[in-house]
């Protein structure tokens, strides 16, 4: 890549992983609830969260800047990348390669679901309690659902590999052994974020989610 980038290649690797990593844990982990313990352990979650104090600059400055910034210099690095380097083995060249496409695929997938539920939130269409039965009628639609399962699969992938990569470049993993067992720890943490992910999309098709979502609208149209 042309240009003086040192910095902000740093930025955008240590802001895949401080905060964003913490957050992708952390949304799956809420999303699991609705899984494990339906509309009622979903909405305590939710209601966890947005019971904090400052969450709206904490999202502002800890989740949707550093997403900004990451998604943005990140198109920016795939169009600027050669996907054929041969700066590694066979099977880290394709991770690379597949690390430039599901960026792009993680790109268009979260601005899609920010808009369908952050966005609809903060322009007090959908109110919080509501957001699982909003899910309900989202992943509903088999082409959405379709979509989500891509977009999951995508992202979890991007950000394993981007670990990685990311303990590589940042010089904590040295040398050809310590990469390849942090290959299979970050692989291994992506079956099971992506696993949770799945759980909750499954679990918010639900019919517990689906009579939420018809109790929603029947008192809207009521009122």
């Amino acid at each position: 890549m042309k240009g003086n980038s040192y910095l902000p290649r740093k930025l955008h690797s240590l802001l895949g992983v401080i905060p964003l990593g913490l957050f992708i844990v952390e949304h799956a982990l809420t999303n699991y609830s609705a899984y494990e313990g339906g509309k009622e352990g979903f909405s305590k979650s939710i209601d966890s969260l947005n019971s904090m104090p400052l969450i709206f600059w904490l999202e502002l400055f800890v989740i949707w800047l550093p997403i900004l910034f990451h998604g943005v210099y990140g198109l920016y690095i795939a169009y600027q990348s050669n996907m054929n380097t041969g700066r590694f083995s066979y099977g880290r060249n394709w991770a690379f390669t597949w690390q430039r496409i599901t960026g792009v695929i993680t790109f268009i997938f979260v601005a899609w679901h920010f808009y369908e539920t952050r966005f609809q939130i903060t322009l007090g269409n959908v109110a919080h309690e509501d957001l699982g039965s909003h899910m309900n009628g989202i992943v509903s639609n088999p082409i959405a659902f379709t979509a989500y399962i891509i977009g999951v699969v995508a992202a979890m992938f991007h950000f394993a590999n981007g670990l990685w990569a990311f303990l590589v470049s940042w010089g904590i993993t040295i040398g050809p052994r310590a990469q390849k067992v942090s290959s299979r720890v970050c692989m291994v943490l992506f079956v099971i974020l992506t696993a949770l992910f799945l759980l909750s999309l499954f679990a918010f098709r639900s019919d517990e989610f689906a009579s939420a979502a018809a109790s929603a609208l029947s008192s809207v149209s009521i009122g």
